[in-house]
């Protein structure tokens, strides 16, 4: 999976930002999927995402909210924290870029027999069902890995 997956993501990222809308960052792109993916993603996930400072996140998302493209709301529990979603523009501008790069995609899986195409097809849900999770509960499982036992370092696996 790690000799197969990197060429994979690399041709899909490839095609996704040679079809995003003009005028718009390969980070903002990054982030309308992002969004499309987590509907009230917070700004600290977007930043998480981009492996950006918070205040750069927050530069980039207002620039993103004055061309229309990502819409903020204010948690009415806590009026501290944002959820940030797509406009219907922003939807727009990310699904032509993901329905041109379906095109791609199949076009190159074309080319398999049908056996190995729903090969591929049941790998990807394996794959998925396995991976699945939220962002924060992924957070969560990666903090978790990262910190040590409280009664000294962890052992090896």
């Amino acid at each position: 999976m790690l000799d197969g997956m990197p060429q994979v993501m690399w041709f899909i990222r490839r095609h996704m930002r040679r079809h995003r809308a003009s005028g718009l960052s390969v980070p903002q792109f990054r982030t309308l999927v992002l969004l499309d993916r987590y509907p009230k993603a917070s700004l600290s996930l977007v930043a998480d995402n981009l492996g950006a400072a918070l205040p750069t996140a927050s530069r980039m998302v207002a620039g993103m909210v004055r061309k229309g493209l990502v819409r903020r709301e204010v948690c009415a529990a806590d009026r501290r924290q944002v959820s940030l979603g797509l406009t219907p523009k922003g939807r727009t501008a990310f699904e032509a870029a993901r329905h041109e790069t379906q095109n791609e995609v199949a076009l190159r899986v074309s080319k398999l027999t049908p056996a190995q195409r729903e090969m591929v097809a049941e790998s990807m849900r394996l794959l998925g069902d396995l991976f699945a999770g939220s962002p924060a509960a992924l957070a969560a499982e990666d903090s978790a890995v990262a910190e040590p036992a409280p009664d000294g370092p962890a052992a090896a696996p």
